[in-house]
């Protein structure tokens, strides 16, 4: 793990009308390094994927993504460049329906290469193949299951070979077998590709099995916490954080009665 930051987010604030939701938001992500935003519903994570990816502005803050930094007035060059460098796997998957499993991994090759045809389909079969589905490649999205699914999307954010992988909520609807295989991906393709994962998920074996680190966004906190409640090892903030929902969540209880 390299000492350069693959992100750098300094001061992120996010409102919608007169609601702050976060403000003072600030970290860094290191390269190779599996870095996980969680919290509860409502609580900003996926707001806060949407920034780093470049689909919602910032009310305020920078965030630099694999030095480039993409926001603020000039930003937008530098935004396209960084975009280049990221993969995403959206909570759904987002795959299409009437395309094939190849098909799918292909479609950002075929946007943004030149590569030719056969070219696009054998790297596209290496990317199935590193997510374990060489075999379920002509199959559509409707004849596979959740988890196939989801290994196959996160096939086509590796597409173009980007260094920072973003997922969203990976194991959600998954059992805790499927779950638990998704997790040694993660695990397998950061030592293997060297790849850096930020994964947004409130799943709690998840986060314990694959995160370096954890941001812990909590809507309860403004303003007196700017959002964020924890930040760190998430194996040991159940033990030593003395924020009740952060001990709460780490240790699968309820919440004290004078804290809910």
């Amino acid at each position: 793990m390299t000492t350069d930051p693959m992100i750098r987010v300094e001061g992120l604030a996010q409102r919608f009308g007169n609601r702050t939701l976060y403000r003072d938001v600030s970290f860094t992500v290191a390269t190779g390094e599996v870095f996980v935003i969680l919290g509860g519903s409502g609580s900003g994570k996926s707001t806060l994927m949407k920034q780093l990816i470049g689909l919602l502005p910032p009310a305020a803050g920078s965030i630099e993504i694999a030095g480039y930094r993409v926001t603020g007035p000039g930003a937008v060059p530098a935004r396209e460049a960084a975009q280049r460098k990221i993969g995403v796997m959206f909570q759904s998957g987002a795959l299409f329906g009437s395309m094939s499993l190849l098909e799918n991994v292909m479609l950002p090759l075929e946007v943004f290469t030149d590569l030719p045809p056969p070219a696009q389909e054998a790297v596209a079969r290496v990317k199935l193949g590193l997510v374990g589905l060489a075999d379920a490649a002509t199959l559509y999205p409707a004849e596979i299951s959740g988890g196939m699914a989801k290994r196959a999307a996160i096939a086509r954010a590796m597409a173009l070979d980007p260094p920072l992988l973003f997922l969203d909520e990976p194991s959600a609807g998954l059992d805790p077998i499927t779950s638990a295989g998704l997790d040694r991906l993660i695990l397998d393709l950061r030592t293997d590709l060297g790849a850096t994962f930020v994964v947004v998920t409130h799943e709690l074996a998840s986060i314990l099995a694959i995160a370096d680190r954890c941001l812990m966004l909590d809507r309860h906190a403004f303003p007196d916490a700017g959002g964020v409640i924890a930040a760190g090892d998430p194996r040991r903030l159940g033990a030593e954080s003395t924020n009740p929902t952060v001990r709460a969540f780490f240790r699968r209880e309820p919440l004290p009665v004078e804290a809910a």
